[in-house]
């Protein structure tokens, strides 16, 4: 009989995610993890083998994450809104795992869960093929963008500089030059990010409704 494991798949996924969130996808190495998991690193080729299956481990620690409740009598729209804020919960979390998101989509069973998720409740819209494939694009790139904003966005924080600063050096702008940067800078100082996501998701499914067949909206 073989030795018993040492680790489970899921202490591996979350020492990997700790690093991520830690450090960013560089600090993602078989070195980094032995040390979090106070082993060796050839312990650890074991149970990985290469970079490709440390980044998996993240995006299903990640996407294992999120909880949605499957129930067909929902009206389709008020289910995908359910499922959406729910994935970008988890996802806005861990911000630094989207790119892997993206790249690995296509190899991950997590991904594959709640991507059927939401298209089953687009499909109860009527729509299919590549009607279907449009909005399951347009609900995704709200998701992961709207996650990406808040590192990336045009109020992004500088290193060292409070929320007020930030939004300070905007409404320090030319007036005449940059009026609506600055009135957004100004809404910025009474609101947050849930809000702005689930107002964002809102006027997604609201031309998303308008669009599905007359029966569906």
């Amino acid at each position: 009989m073989g030795r018993p494991a040492k680790f489970t798949r899921e202490q591996l996924q979350q020492a990997a995610l700790a690093l991520v969130d830690a450090d960013g996808l560089s600090g993602l190495t078989m070195r980094a993890l032995a040390s979090r998991l106070e082993t060796g690193a050839m312990t650890l080729y074991n149970y990985v083998s290469q970079r490709e299956e440390l980044e998996m481990l993240v995006v299903e620690a990640v996407l294992g994450k999120v909880r949605w409740e499957t129930d067909d009598r929902l009206p389709w729209h008020e289910a995908l809104e359910d499922i959406a804020i729910a994935l970008w919960r988890v996802i806005r979390d861990h911000p630094h795992v989207i790119p892997l998101i993206l790249t690995k989509r296509s190899r991950s069973p997590a991904v594959f869960e709640v991507t059927e998720a939401l298209l089953h409740t687009l499909a109860q819209s009527g729509r299919s093929g590549a009607r279907l494939l449009v909005g399951f694009r347009a609900v995704s790139a709200l998701i992961m963008g709207a996650a990406q904003a808040e590192l990336a966005g045009p109020l992004t924080l500088q290193a060292d500089e409070s929320p007020d600063d930030t939004i300070a050096r905007f409404q320090a702008l030319p007036a005449d030059r940059f009026p609506h940067l600055i009135e957004i800078a100004t809404a910025a100082t009474a609101s947050d990010a849930e809000t702005e996501f689930r107002a964002s998701l809102s006027l997604l499914i609201d031309g998303l409704r308008a669009d599905a067949p007359a029966a569906q909206a």
